[in-house]
């Protein structure tokens, strides 16, 4: 199955509440298998990300050279722990989303940005009367929680990651959220990765130069 673009509106300002771990080294198949235990959406893309300027608090990229995508980050709410399995710093985003066209230049090539390939997989969650529920299809104005595996590669380098993403109203972010990684995380991760601190971060925040 072909994951869809989970977008609203162009120009439309989604909020949601991330937690992402990225490990180096390419992605091994116990952890795959451990994530196939879910319906899976797959998606493979090539996003480049704005590094130069760096905008505090923002992140700008191309999403798959057909969507501008602008993130501004509200902070950290804190830290989601998940009993012996993992620990991950929380992060509030609000997301727009713009058409975006080449127009017969090569921008997101330009000096300053960073091509990222990504083979995604994605689970979806959402709350069913109280119960969390996978879904084959997404869904709109609903708590939701999408669970990627990403195998990631950039300057020639293999990457592997793991994130989580609540979308919906703002109030039932974080229960959706903390219900979906104790779901997946019912099971640890298979392996050697060890989902703590030092390996929760963004993309924006793992691709720019230290400061």
């Amino acid at each position: 199955m072909t994951a869809e673009p989970r977008e609203g509106r162009p120009g439309e300002a989604e909020r949601s509440l991330e937690v992402r771990w990225i490990f180096p080294g390419r992605l091994e198949t116990a952890v795959t298998e451990w994530f196939g235990r879910f319906p899976i959406e797959t998606e493979s893309r090539e996003d480049s990300y704005l590094l130069e300027p760096q905008l505090p608090g923002l992140s700008v990229k191309v999403r798959g050279g057909m969507a501008l995508e602008v993130k501004k980050y509200h902070g950290s709410p804190g830290i989601l722990e998940v009993a012996d399995c993992a620990r991950g710093r929380l992060e509030s985003w609000q997301k727009w989303s713009f058409p975006f066209s080449r127009a017969g230049q090569n921008s997101d090539r330009q000096a300053g940005w960073r091509p990222v390939g990504k083979r995604r997989r994605i689970s979806r969650f959402s709350l069913d009367g109280g119960q969390l529920v996978a879904r084959a299809a997404m869904l709109h104005q609903e708590p939701q929680c999408d669970v990627e595996l990403t195998e990631v590669r950039t300057i020639g380098q293999d990457w592997w990651t793991l994130g989580f993403e609540a979308s919906g109203p703002a109030d039932l972010l974080p229960s959706t959220l903390e219900a979906t990684a104790r779901l997946v995380f019912s099971r640890p991760l298979p392996g050697d990765p060890d989902p703590d601190l030092d390996q929760s971060k963004s993309y924006q925040r793992w691709l720019s130069p230290p400061q």
